[in-house]
């Protein structure tokens, strides 16, 4: 009967491998056309019940075609400024874009500073052209080019829609190779093995092949938005994930395989002993992300469902096609090394037995001390302002419409090309735009004629008008955003009905948005780590420790980067999302971290007792968990390939944050704190019995002799 099971045994592994293998030739190519049901067009992605966002709707009725303004400046090269034949010549090559593809409309006649030392005009673009925009404005800056003796530039959204789209052009295959060869490293490195890193690469480059062909479609049939940022988070979250329980899985299946038993036995028992811990850390990470479903912000509400997506499909990779690899490869898994004891005092455990010894022998000194730590480093949390990025901060890199907007300032008021726009009732014209033109802040306000431009006659549709207001501040400035709240709050008294949009209300708007979010966003997803952590660890006090513990270290790190941000990189703040980003990552893969380390100190309390218990789980764990936050770490800092100061951003935020928290708060503070608190830390559970502490007294040594075979210099 032995004989007959033994053919079935192995079907099971055989299937899985055939299946994840078709799905891979399937799907494997989706991850590369993201991009084809994707949008860069922020304007899609801002608070839907903001006053701006409602605005966009209102002023659609006065565009007769919807279209993306693109600012044309000439600045004159040399002596005597912008003459009369120069500007009829840039007012004739503007006509000349009329028709073209792409142009959407007449565009308007150059318009002259008043130092006399430039001309703008505004160049109406269609709002679908998606990847052929920046041909387009390729068009436009070689028409504008025909005036002699000026320089030419390109601002307004549409300028820097384009940039956007330069710098995610490319993002399906640099920024993939990057984070898969950076992972690829750290895992030759850490087991000197062939197979089993590539074996891990595959399963969460399958994971991203079924993650991207699920989103796909929902972004195909407006189930959810997908933009460049969307994608590139997705691409790092499923790579790093699937990198990262995988690391948990390979560390049980080598010790299964050292205590003895053949591998298919090995690799049941491996899955059997870790399914618990890795689906509670995917579930503490979907869940975290499912939570900015409560967001008001489109952008926010998108990354939610797609990374919760990537994160379930890295978790049944991981828990399928991986262990179905490992039981048909055993040991050849590992080649050319091969899993073996290690004693007490050789192997790759010595730095994690002497950790464990000092959390063992001065647990409170341990955690007083990386609890100043962090707190002092949290202390400098303030510095990091999050009002949102100015425009010349928004790429890394010497952006062409970043330097067309700066050009744009010195010879117009600063809000030109992106006007603040007021929606009011036409028999409210007059007294709305004297009340907007003597508003502090405001260079001067016009209503939009039937020729869709300020002057002239009035185009009145449905009762309401459309004014202009020229800010004198840059757009997306500080004090542009002041000047459109004061806008608000005076223009009630000229139209009740009256509403403000436009470009630096839309900015104001998710400021204001992204604060409440995080307001509500944050307290939920706290209550739903702490609901996780409490039936998998069948305690109420430890999962309060973890979660204040993965809290303080996401304030530390925020600390760290403001000094960082400021001193380091030049950064006057940060986007509105980034710390909400910054706190669902940190907290949801930083609990992970502990889940891995305290369901195995479970595991062993159960076996030994509570003291035991915790000196084995950490040296058990050390190694791989680890191994993990580099390979966390290293995948997020591939972000910084794409040039957007957001993203950038996001990758310190998140790289440093893992490495504090697996070095400093799983490493040193969760287990001394356990260990100063004794058995009561499992309370209200039998572990918290005092009897479990005497159960054993086996010494710290069998604590690395039961760490069969782990990583060399994990």
């Amino acid at each position: 009967m032995h004989t007959a099971r033994r053919p079935v045994r192995w079907l099971v592994p055989v299937v899985l491998v055939i299946v994840w293998l078709g799905l891979g030739g399937a799907f494997g190519s989706y991850a590369g056309k993201l991009g084809e049901v994707s949008t860069n067009d922020q304007a899609a992605f801002l608070p839907r019940n903001a006053e701006s966002t409602e605005v966009i709707d209102r002023q659609k009725a006065f565009d007769q075609r919807e279209s993306l303004p693109a600012v044309v400046v000439w600045t004159a090269d040399g002596k005597g400024g912008v003459t009369a034949a120069r500007q009829g010549a840039a007012t004739r090559a503007l006509r000349s874009l009329a028709g073209s593809d792409g142009v959407q409309g007449a565009p308007s006649p150059a318009l002259r500073s008043r130092d006399g030392r430039a001309l703008e005009g505004v160049v109406p673009l269609r709002v679908d052209l998606g990847k052929r925009l920046p041909d387009v404005l390729d068009h436009v800056r070689d028409a504008a080019r025909q005036v002699d003796g000026t320089r030419v530039q390109i601002a307004g959204p549409a300028a820097t829609q384009g940039d956007l789209a330069d710098a995610f052009s490319g993002i399906d295959g640099i920024l993939l190779g990057v984070a898969l060869a950076a992972v690829l490293v750290i895992l030759l490195a850490v087991y000197r093995s062939v197979v089993l890193p590539f074996t891990i690469i595959i399963s969460a480059v399958f994971a991203l092949g079924v993650a991207s062909a699920l989103v796909y479609v929902l972004a195909d049939h407006d189930v959810v938005r997908v933009d460049g940022q969307v994608q590139g988070i997705l691409s790092i979250l499923v790579i790093g994930a699937a990198t990262d329980y995988a690391l948990l899985l390979t560390a049980r299946f080598r010790e299964e395989l050292v205590h003895g038993g053949d591998k298919a036995a090995a690799a049941r028992k491996a899955l059997c002993g870790s399914l618990g811990a890795i689906t509670a850390s995917a579930a503490t990470v979907a869940l975290g992300l499912l939570a900015l479903l409560v967001s008001d912000l489109t952008n926010n509400r998108a990354l939610g469902p797609v990374g919760a997506i990537g994160i379930v499909c890295a978790l049944v990779t991981t828990l399928t096609f991986l262990p179905a690899v490992l039981a048909l490869l055993g040991r050849a898994a590992f080649w050319p090394a091969r899993p073996r004891s290690t004693d007490a005092e050789t192997g790759g455990h010595g730095i994690w037995r002497r950790v464990a010894h000092l959390v063992d022998t001065r647990p409170r000194p341990l955690w007083l001390a990386t609890l100043a730590l962090l707190v002092a480093g949290a202390a400098f949390s303030p510095l990091l302002p999050s009002k949102g990025v100015p425009l010349d901060e928004l790429f890394i890199n010497d952006a062409p419409s970043v330097a067309a907007q700066q050009t744009l300032g010195k010879h117009f008021p600063g809000g030109s090309g992106q006007p603040v726009v007021i929606i009011a009732d036409a028999d409210r014209l007059a007294r709305v735009t004297r009340t907007a033109g003597a508003t502090t802040g405001v260079a001067g306000a016009q209503a939009v004629s039937e020729s869709g431009r300020p002057g002239g006659e009035p185009l009145v549709v449905d009762g309401r008008v459309r004014v202009d207001a020229t800010l004198a501040d840059a757009p997306d400035s500080d004090a542009a955003k002041r000047t459109v709240q004061r806008l608000r709050d005076r223009l009630p008294g000229a139209d009740p009905h009256a509403l403000v949009g436009g470009y630096t209300a839309q900015q104001y708007d998710t400021q204001r948005t992204a604060e409440h979010d995080r307001a509500v966003i944050i307290p939920v997803v706290l209550a739903v780590i702490l609901v996780i952590l409490v039936v998998l660890l069948r305690s109420l006090l430890l999962p309060v420790l973890l979660v204040a513990t993965v809290a303080l270290n996401y304030l530390a790190t925020l600390g760290i980067a403001g000094l960082v941000f400021r001193h380091g990189f030049g950064f006057s703040g940060t986007d509105a999302s980034v710390p909400l980003y910054g706190f669902v990552f940190l907290v949801a893969l930083g609990v992970d971290y502990n889940i891995f380390l305290m369901s195995r100190v479970r595991e062993e309390t159960i076996r030994v007792g509570a003291r035991q218990g915790i000196l084995r789980g950490l040296v058990t764990t050390g190694g791989v968990i680890t191994s993990a936050g580099v390979v966390l770490a290293a995948t997020f800092a591939a972000l910084i390939v794409i040039p957007l100061a957001f993203l950038a951003q996001i990758a310190f935020i998140v790289a440093f944050g893992v490495l504090l928290d697996t070095i400093v708060v799983r490493s040193l503070l969760v287990p001394a704190l356990a260990r100063d608190i004794g058995p009561a830390v499992w309370w209200p559970s039998r572990l918290a019995r005092p009897g479990t502490e005497a159960r054993t007294q086996e010494p710290l040594r069998a604590a690395a002799e039961d760490t069969a075979g782990a990583p060399p210099g994990a």
